[in-house]
């Protein structure tokens, strides 16, 4: 007879989660893991499969997360502009954070299909939204029309990575808002 599983997965997922963020998956290791889950190897086997699909799991699930606080805070604010602005807000609060989007591309880049169909819908579903609200803040004349909104949303998701980077790399908290602040600007 088969002995029930002790534990949440997803608290143990999330445990998954907070491992890969800090240490990338060629960082990780399957003891690392367990411990953190705390859960044995096998069941880690059986409810998982391998490191590999935990780990595509731990990227879809911190994707889709992700992109819903996004977003949450593109949604926030009767003015679009200022939906904008609460989005580069959160972006800047939790770039201390490691974020394991930006790592996993960053690791892996396109050559791995099934982490690049990952990625590619958690962008479609962010970025139609971003590009909503830049229409509707150009609309409402609080940014300039020089820029499509397709241009100025792979800006700011530019600089959304490069802010999490300098703070991964030990950018001052002075240092994070003024980045976050010249990325608005550069859309005005």
């Amino acid at each position: 007879m088969a002995r029930t599983k002790e534990f949440d997965k997803e608290m143990a997922l999330d445990a998954a989660i907070g491992v890969f963020r800090e240490h990338g998956f060629h960082g990780t290791s399957t003891d690392m893991l367990v411990r953190a889950m705390k859960i044995g190897r096998q069941s880690l086997y059986d409810t998982f499969g391998d490191k590999w699909k935990l780990y595509c799991l731990a990227v879809e699930r911190y994707s889709t997360e992700e992109t819903n606080a996004h977003l949450v805070m593109l949604r926030k604010e009767p003015r679009a502009v200022d939906s904008i602005q609460a989005m580069m807000d959160r972006v800047v609060e939790t770039a201390e954070q490691a974020c394991l989007g930006i790592s996993s591309i960053c690791e892996f880049g396109q050559s791995r299909a099934e982490l690049t169909h990952i990625y590619q819908t958690a962008d479609r579903r962010l970025m139609h939204a971003t590009r909503q609200r830049l229409d509707e803040a150009r609309a409402a004349g609080d940014i300039s029309g020089t820029l499509s909104s397709d241009e100025m949303a792979d800006f700011l998701f530019a600089s959304v990575a490069g802010i999490r980077i300098a703070a991964r790399s030990g950018a001052s908290r002075k240092q994070l808002k003024s980045l976050g602040r010249l990325a608005l600007r550069a859309i005005d």
